[in-house]
């Protein structure tokens, strides 16, 4: 039986995130057998968005895909690059004619592997197209052109939004993953038709942190109501996210498990610490 090994990584938080992601980009190659990688850099800029620049950083660094979710236009400069990277994805439940694309097909050494990035609607702006049914319809072509191998990602605010996602697509996709919360959810599981499942893979960002940002700013927002700035928290980063094995002749996951690494600021070509 050949099997792929993907591993798709959270929310990259900052410049923090987006170095510990780089630097450990070729360990998780050479050392932990990854063969396809697929990283979220909605948040790669700042917190915000990402550029182009950060972009044609990851994906040298060894990312094959990358996706991006609610900020995907932060930065006004990504605009007009989406065009130009096929790899670079934006929710494909946006309206026909927005910039870039929803889904690609990439060619590997072991088979093709389908990418479709979804934005839930509950609770979340901009409430686009309904997500369900363009999962449907994307994951439907895909399986026509004979693409065995694809990974959803859905990028959502409610746990219910995510899972009922997992759920409707069970047996259609071999890995259906949430982001946006950036926090790792401790559910990874193979439903009965042989899809891989997790609510949200978490963020790769400072550990010490409300999801990447500053902890004082943050509090003082909760205590004052007052408006303020929260800048990117520093410190050691910890990358989360989740490793699957799928069946290539199939496209079903035969193996699931949450990957979390912490990553030392001070010394990132270290050897990881997984917990």
């Amino acid at each position: 039986m050949d099997s792929i090994r993907i591993l798709f990584l959270g929310d990259v938080v900052g410049e923090p995130g987006r170095k510990a992601v780089i630097a450990r980009l070729p360990w998780f190659k050479q050392e932990q057998g990854v063969d396809f990688i697929i990283v979220n850099g909605e948040n790669a800029a700042g917190g915000r968005g990402i550029t182009p620049r950060l972009a044609i950083d990851l994906l040298r660094a060894g990312a094959a895909v990358i996706t991006t979710g609610d900020h995907v236009w932060d930065q006004p400069e990504i605009v007009d690059y989406f065009p130009t990277e096929p790899r670079l994805l934006r929710p494909i439940n946006y309206p026909e004619g927005t910039p870039g694309a929803g889904s690609v097909v990439l060619e590997t050494a072991k088979g093709k592997v389908g990418v479709v990035l979804v934005q839930g609607r509950s609770f979340i702006q901009p409430p686009l197209d309904n997500p369900f049914l363009a999962a449907e319809r994307e994951l439907d072509r895909l399986a026509a052109d004979g693409v065995k191998v694809t990974v959803l990602e859905i990028h959502a605010e409610t746990t219910s939004e995510k899972i009922a996602m997992g759920r409707m697509l069970d047996g259609r996709a071999s890995l259906v993953v949430g982001t946006h919360t950036h926090v790792q959810t401790a559910d990874e599981s193979i439903f009965p038709g042989g899809t891989g499942f997790l609510t949200d893979a978490g963020m790769c960002g400072p550990e010490e942190s409300v999801l990447g940002r500053s902890i004082e700013s943050v509090v003082w927002r909760f205590k004052t109501g007052m408006p303020t700035r929260f800048p990117v928290a520093k410190g050691d980063v910890r990358i989360c996210g989740v490793a699957v094995d799928v069946d290539t002749a199939t496209g079903r996951c035969m193996k699931i498990e949450r990957v979390s690494v912490l990553v030392p600021e001070s010394a990132p070509d270290t050897p990881c610490e997984a917990g």
